[in-house]
């Protein structure tokens, strides 16, 4: 039995699918020895025909093909007028910082506020059903 290795990482299993590849074996046999020494949940069947086409038609490199990544809105400059409004009106909503900035989306004025910015929700602002009489008089 053979040592089995938790994660490998994807160049890893693609530098073994292209020795075995070429020692000439069958990919359902790549598939198999590839389960058996980095579990189940390795690459499916169809990944390992895919990349041994791949192989075959002159491929070298086992390594992720850099990708165009779509350019972030979120810089240093909106990231201080999100703050600076926010100072403004501390009982500030996502609502409200949409509508001063309408051209950025509410997801990614969320993600300032929490992950840039680490603003925290620290109150509620519902208010208690059954008011007492300093409550009503305040």
């Amino acid at each position: 039995m053979f040592k089995t290795t938790s994660d490998p990482a994807n160049c890893e299993v693609r530098s073994v699918i292209r020795f075995l590849n070429a020692k000439k074996v069958k990919p359902a046999e790549i598939h198999r020895q590839l389960e058996e020494i980095y579990g189940e949940n390795v690459m499916t069947d169809g990944m390992i025909r895919k990349w041994v086409r791949q192989f075959n038609d002159g491929r070298t490199n086992v390594h992720d093909e850099a990708r165009s990544v779509r350019p972030s809105v979120v810089n240093d400059g909106l990231v201080a007028k999100v703050n600076e409004k926010i100072r403004e009106n501390r009982r500030f909503t996502i609502r409200m910082l949409f509508d001063e900035f309408p051209q950025i989306s509410k997801t990614v004025l969320h993600e300032i506020v929490t992950n840039r910015l680490n603003y925290r929700k620290l109150c509620s602002r519902w208010v208690p059903k059954m008011l007492t009489d300093v409550h009503k008089t305040k």
